[in-house]
């Protein structure tokens, strides 16, 4: 593989902000789509694979979810063209005879409750992570949010399933409006070291 380019970089990393602020202008279901086309390229333990995605677009699906968040972000919801829903599915190891052929009965790797959770919390996020990089690859801006009712989200928008939500992701065009000036971060020293 080849490095990317700075610009390239720029846009996925250094110079992309989590914007709280949103133009009008639509997202194209073609290109919810294609976002998802290219999460589910991303890495996972065993090819597992539990994310599931709600694309709350519509102003009536916009509203129950807004209803459901914390502080501020049931304005970001209500203007931003689409905000996602990013769950994770505890009945994921059913799909791994198929999505993970080469070791039958892996299914069984995540056979108590404990394993399941954390193997589904933990790789959802994976996947969430890939979401933002694919929002942003795609020329979109992401505003990700964890401030709402998990177990009213989950009640309204994955009743009847095994699915639990685990963060939500405001997408679309980003503007200026309450945009906060950068945050700092820590340096290598701080938050790794090399053994």
């Amino acid at each position: 593989m080849a490095k990317l380019a700075d610009t390239t970089l720029d846009q996925l990393f250094t110079k992309a902000r989590t914007r709280n602020g949103w133009s009008d202008q639509p997202i194209p279901e073609a290109v919810l789509r294609e976002l998802y086309d290219l999460v589910k390229f991303g890495p996972t333990a065993a090819n597992t694979t539990p994310a599931r995605f709600v694309f709350v677009q519509s102003p009536e699906a916009k509203a129950r979810l807004a209803a459901l968040s914390s502080g501020s972000n049931g304005p970001k919801i209500l203007q931003a063209p689409v905000t996602v829903i990013v769950g994770y599915d505890l009945d994921f190891p059913e799909t791994l005879d198929r999505l993970f052929p080469n070791a039958p009965g892996a299914k069984h790797w995540f056979g108590d409750a404990v394993a399941k959770e954390w193997g589904a919390l933990r790789n959802s996020s994976l996947q969430g992570g890939y979401f933002i990089m694919a929002v942003r690859a795609l020329g979109l801006d992401a505003g990700p949010m964890s401030g709402f009712d998990n177990a009213a989200v989950d009640k309204e928008f994955f009743a009847g399933t095994n699915i639990k939500s685990n963060f939500i992701v405001s997408i679309g065009y980003g503007t200026e409006e309450n945009l906060f000036p950068r945050n700092p971060r820590l340096d290598f020293e701080e938050a790794a070291r090399i053994v």
